[in-house]
């Protein structure tokens, strides 16, 4: 399945096609070039899960927690600055990644070993003329 980013000003219309196609998956791992736009995607499918939290990228944080409109809790991974699977083990990715919340994750290359089978792959792809192209598998 492909979405399309055609602005930035339309960038919750896509978003909430994207949460329309989620269905039951809660696990999605983002992978695309830095500055291709993950962070600001992720935080159109928060905002229009009803986060009111300030989101930005948990660069440094690793995971952000937020909370739905509903009460329910989302996680926002950047695994960028992490330089082995080991440092996914000391803070406890398992209790995230199987916890029935949604998981947003950047920069799933770091980890691909320890991602759940039923993740969810988003790719991330700039066009020529600064469309963005989301492809789900």
């Amino acid at each position: 399945m492909q979405l399309t980013i055609e602005s930035l000003e339309g960038i919750r219309n896509t978003a909430r096609e994207f949460i329309n196609r989620m269905g039951n998956k809660r696990v999605f791992a983002f992978y695309g070039s830095m500055g291709v736009g993950k962070t600001t995607f992720i935080k159109a499918v928060c905002e229009e899960l009803g986060v009111k939290d300030v989101i930005n990228s948990p660069t440094f944080a690793i995971v952000n927690e937020y909370l739905s409109a509903k009460g329910d809790s989302i996680y926002h991974f950047d695994f960028y600055r992490i330089n082995n699977t080991e440092e996914a083990f000391d803070f406890g990715y398992e209790d995230y990644f199987y916890s029935g919340a949604y998981c947003f994750i950047e920069w799933p290359e770091k980890i691909d070993n320890l991602l759940p089978p039923d993740c969810t792959t988003v790719n991330i792809v700039e066009e020529p003329d600064g469309k963005r192209v989301i492809s789900l598998s």
